[in-house]
């Protein structure tokens, strides 16, 4: 295989907020460089788990050039929205920030067709020079991008290079990755998902609750792709907890995670409206939760 462009375990990562809802940028370094000592291969900045759709395009600006600056590792940038213009608006700009790559979204809430998901995704493309990760969440989006459409956007545009895939359809990412090989660096999207994914081709993941379970993750990944399938298997038992809990209907991603990195001692603050402030049963969940796997450890 290949080595990956980006690596085999990045974090999407969250957004910290000053008590008045402001960036906090400094934080925001702080915890960059925390993520990548944890064994993350590179980062997602502004994807949402980091409140895309909340920040402004000042502030995600700002916020891709202080986690430039503060790692060495590969930084994504969350560019994407439903409008195509505004996209590529923002896309074209964020080469001097400092990233290494560009994180594109299925349109939300407009749930075009397939051509039309096609010519969003190609439109960015075409407005920077920096390699693309094409994300597929349904979830958030309510449109799937179909297998087909995946294959026409990579053969169409030199440099998407990769896809997060989070719509838990194994049978379409498996017919993907099989089409496309080495022309397409399939991640999981799902952390519960990660060793089916890695069985049908993928490199590795995107993830959540690696903001506190990196050397986890990356020890599964690297046992699955070693074949050594009972010792992935143990790693993914011990990593069912942490990824049951980053994210439920009473405290939607990123609101764990943003517990958990509290609980780390990290002053990330609560998440902006709509997905507005946890509470303290959270915390105390995330306490918990965080113990739990330190425990693991030995």
């Amino acid at each position: 295989m290949v080595a990956p462009r980006f690596g085999s375990l990045l974090t999407a990562m969250v957004t910290p907020f000053e008590v008045d809802g402001s960036l906090a940028l400094d934080v925001a370094r702080d915890v960059a460089r925390y993520l990548v000592a944890q064994g993350n291969d590179a980062l997602v900045v502004a994807g949402s788990t980091g409140e895309g759709s909340s920040l402004s395009d000042e502030e995600k600006l700002d916020l891709f050039a202080a986690v430039a600056e503060a790692v060495t590792v590969p930084v994504l940038a969350g560019t994407s929205s439903s409008n195509t213009a505004h996209s590529v608006a923002l896309t074209s700009r964020v080469s001097a920030t400092g990233v290494a790559g560009v994180l594109t979204t299925t349109p939300a809430y407009a749930r075009p067709s397939q051509s039309g998901i096609a010519a969003h995704f190609g439109a960015i493309a075409s407005s920077t020079t920096l390699p693309v990760m094409l994300y597929d969440i349904p979830v958030r989006t309510g449109r799937k991008l179909a297998s087909a459409t995946t294959v026409r956007v990579v053969r169409e545009n030199a440099n998407v290079v990769a896809l997060k895939d989070a719509s838990a359809d194994l049978v379409a990412a498996a017919a993907t990755k099989a089409e496309l090989g080495e022309a397409l660096d399939l991640y999981s999207g799902d952390d519960a998902l990660v060793l089916p994914f890695v069985a049908i081709g993928a490199v590795g993941l995107v993830s959540v609750a690696a903001h506190w379970a990196a050397p986890e993750f990356a020890a599964l990944v690297r046992s699955a792709h070693a074949g050594d399938w009972n010792a992935a298997r143990a790693l993914n038992a011990r990593l069912a907890p942490s990824c049951q809990f980053e994210t439920s209907e009473t405290y939607p991603n990123p609101l764990p995670s943003k517990a958990v990195m509290r609980a780390l001692g990290f002053s990330v603050g609560q998440c902006r409206l709509p997905l507005g402030p946890g509470d303290d049963e959270l915390d105390e969940s995330a306490r918990e939760v965080l113990a739990a796997l330190v425990a693991t450890r030995g």
